[in-house]
């Protein structure tokens, strides 16, 4: 992959010897890529499922902003959206499960296992009505969740599964990777360590390359945070930590994005570059037999081409959360995982955006990004102790 100019979104430098860092602060890029998903899947929600042709017919050109249903006012009943408002600045089902798992971490503080998802997560799906923008109404999450998400229910809940193993029967797909950002952000600039915990937590609800992508992207997040990181360096990051399919999607992906400078250009070479590990086929809402099966040759498709779009936007947030809207397909989710990693880069979520998000869905995008800053900071103090604890321990036993 050839490296890219040093431009837009990318933090710059590195933490000053004073510690007053050179680029964005922890909470700022915190706060980047959680408001930066939450708008990235609201842009994507309306457009989710279709093609860049059809979006392109559909709109009378690409999408550059929050726009309304695909149906108009039909989205109560027009399938296969019904009975969804996709569209206004509703934020879909990445984001309620994003700001769920934040919720966990603040009533653990601390690093999170399949057990925390079981003991917290599962309970306050099933018991805590909250605002679901995209119903308009107040529900239980549980009610707003695809099939593959309910699996957590299913098989947590009801089926007493070990938590570790749950996930293991459900489809293949990016529902565990969707909402794992926060994952990456505790343990900032320490992608290695937000890979393990990820793929701990995504053993409850995912298998196979759905449970690898959760890992890579809370890896991608955690990389971003680096002072003077780069979108090459959150791509070395993840290859180096990526297995099998998902690693190999990844490569080609961004290898194909890096001679790209505009996401119309990029379109069609992104996605025939991620064919060949996608086994849900070129038509989203009809997929193949072999779709969404284990496999240790294939990947999700959103995680590739979400990295694949910051690269070909150079780390900019609108360049690539608009490619990755204009992409179609699971857009919303691409443009989650887009959002995600250029607001961790320190590219700046516009206002307009932002805003109108926060107002249609009825949604503080910002607290959480506060609470899980703060959360962040407790849980490295704790591994400082705890490193700390380790390393008198090793001297005496003469190790150094």
């Amino acid at each position: 992959m050839k490296p890219k100019t040093e431009e837009s979104g990318g933090g710059s430098g590195d933490t000053r010897e004073s510690g007053t860092p050179a680029g964005p602060t922890l909470e700022e890029r915190v706060t980047g890529a959680l408001v930066g998903a939450a708008v990235g899947d609201a842009l994507g929600g309306p457009v989710e499922g279709y093609s860049p042709d059809q979006i392109l017919q559909r709109h009378g050109g690409r999408v550059h902003g929050v726009v309304g249903p695909w149906n108009g006012d039909d989205w109560r009943t027009a399938r296969p959206i019904a009975p969804y408002h996709k569209g206004d600045g509703h934020v879909t089902d990445d984001t309620l499960m994003t700001h769920a798992l934040i919720r966990v971490y603040a009533t653990v503080r601390d690093h999170l296992d399949a057990y925390a998802l079981a003991d917290h997560l599962v309970p306050d799906l099933m018991t805590n009505p909250r605002w679901i923008p995209e119903l308009e109404a107040e529900a239980l999450p549980l009610q707003r969740l695809f099939l593959a998400e309910k699996w957590l229910v299913t098989r947590i809940h009801y089926g007493h599964v070990d938590p570790r193993e749950a996930g293991v029967g459900n489809i293949v797909n990016c529902g565990a990777a969707m909402y794992m950002a926060p994952v990456g952000l505790v343990n900032a600039a320490d992608p290695a360590a937000a890979y393990a915990e990820a793929i701990d937590l995504a053993g409850a609800h995912q298998s196979s390359y759905g449970r690898e992508a959760a890992g890579v992207f809370a890896a991608a997040v955690a990389a971003a945070c680096a002072p003077g990181a780069t979108p090459d360096s959150v791509v070395a990051a993840c290859l180096s930590l990526a297995k099998d399919g998902t690693r190999a999607a990844i490569e080609q992906v961004c290898e194909v994005a890096a001679r790209h400078r505009d996401f119309e250009s990029a379109l069609a070479p992104i996605r025939e570059a991620v064919a060949p590990y996608d086994t849900v086929g070129p038509d989203y809402r009809q997929p193949s037999l072999a779709a969404r099966r284990p496999s240790r040759l294939h990947a999700i498709e959103e995680l590739p081409v979400a990295l694949g779009m910051v690269v070909t936007a150079g780390g900019d947030y609108r360049h690539a959360v608009l490619g990755a809207v204009n992409y179609g397909r699971d857009c919303d989710s691409i443009a989650t995982m887009a959002g995600a990693v250029t607001g961790a880069l320190g590219s700046p979520v516009p206002d307009e955006w932002s805003k109108r998000v926060a107002e249609a869905s009825r949604l503080d995008l910002w607290s959480p990004a506060t609470a899980l800053t703060e959360v962040a900071r407790e849980i490295f103090e704790k591994d400082v102790h705890r490193r700390r604890a380790h390393e008198r321990a090793f001297a005496c036993l003469g190790g150094r």
